[in-house]
């Protein structure tokens, strides 16, 4: 069966809200919203501007975790100053793996990983809305739902966990290919702790070959898209890889030899494997 991705090719605060209400799902409780609130110097992260509307409308709490490499975002004193630096203290905000030990969900059926550590405090939660700035990734080739899903609620463990395949210390040695499918294991967790009650919104703009964890960045290398929603993360990222793919801009090669050259789209095929999304999906422009 085909999962419904709505598309509007308007990127403004407006049109996330219509996009977030048209998928038909009202997140309840205590929500949280995952975002990638930027690096220190990286010019082509999506600001708090973008994401206001649908996290006041959702009364949402910023949720980020500390990363596993140098930067101003590997502990939590350094982290916090810069998510106000960055603007994103006007909401509430919280760091899940500021104080350990890590909340740990089991992986079913994993292909490399069995165990997902995540930041304890993700356990606060009832809900997520997953905002995610699509866009390519030295070492994942592209980021979107199922990064954030994966690499984003991990804690500075987990994400050398991932990275390593179930070997933190390889963090930056492992096989790749079975790097991208611990990323699609991790994931698979994390939509199965939340039983449904995710809401992914991707959004094409600034769309360089580099992540927003970069300091030093590529600038974006083709023109924006627009704003996607839906309630399955494989096929929003599905959609997006096709929406480049399709594109008449010729930037977009650029883009797709770092996706390719970094086999990203095993990510998306693994995680449609494990059953949680689905690669079949209708686009509904909005």
């Amino acid at each position: 069966m085909s999962a419904k991705v709505y598309f509007s090719p308007t990127i403004d605060p407006q049109s996330v809200v219509r996009l977030y209400r048209a998928t038909g799902k009202e997140l309840s409780g205590r929500v949280a919203v995952k975002l990638h609130s930027g690096e220190k110097g990286n010019q082509n992260f999506l600001g708090p501007e973008l994401w206001r509307e649908v996290i006041g409308l959702v009364n949402g709490t910023v949720v980020e975790c500390n990363t596993a490499y140098s930067g101003e975002r590997n502990t939590t004193q350094k982290h916090l100053k810069l998510i106000k630096y960055h603007g994103w203290d006007q909401f509430d905000c919280k760091i899940l793996d500021a104080e350990g030990p890590d909340l740990v969900l089991d992986i079913k059926n994993g292909k490399r990983i069995d165990k997902n550590y995540v930041g304890k405090d993700l356990a606060l939660f009832d809900s997520m809305l997953v905002l995610s700035h699509f866009k390519g990734h030295p070492m994942g080739g592209y980021g979107g739902a199922l990064k954030q899903l994966s690499i984003g609620i991990a804690s500075s463990y987990g994400k050398a966990y991932i990275h390593g395949a179930g070997e933190p210390e390889k963090i930056w040695t492992a096989d790749h290919d079975s790097f991208l499918e611990s990323m699609a294991d991790a994931a698979g967790s994390v939509v199965e702790y939340f039983k449904g009650n995710i809401v992914y919104i991707n959004v094409m703009k600034n769309m360089s070959v580099d992540c927003d964890c970069c300091a030093v960045a590529e600038d974006p290398c083709m023109k924006d898209i627009g704003v996607l929603a839906s309630l399955d993360p494989v096929a929003i990222d599905k959609a997006c890889l096709d929406l480049v793919k399709a594109s008449d801009d010729e930037g977009r090669h650029h883009l797709l030899e770092r996706i390719r050259s970094r086999n990203g789209e095993h990510t998306v095929e693994v995680a449609a494997e494990h059953g949680y999304g689905s690669k079949q999906y209708e686009l509904i422009k909005i």
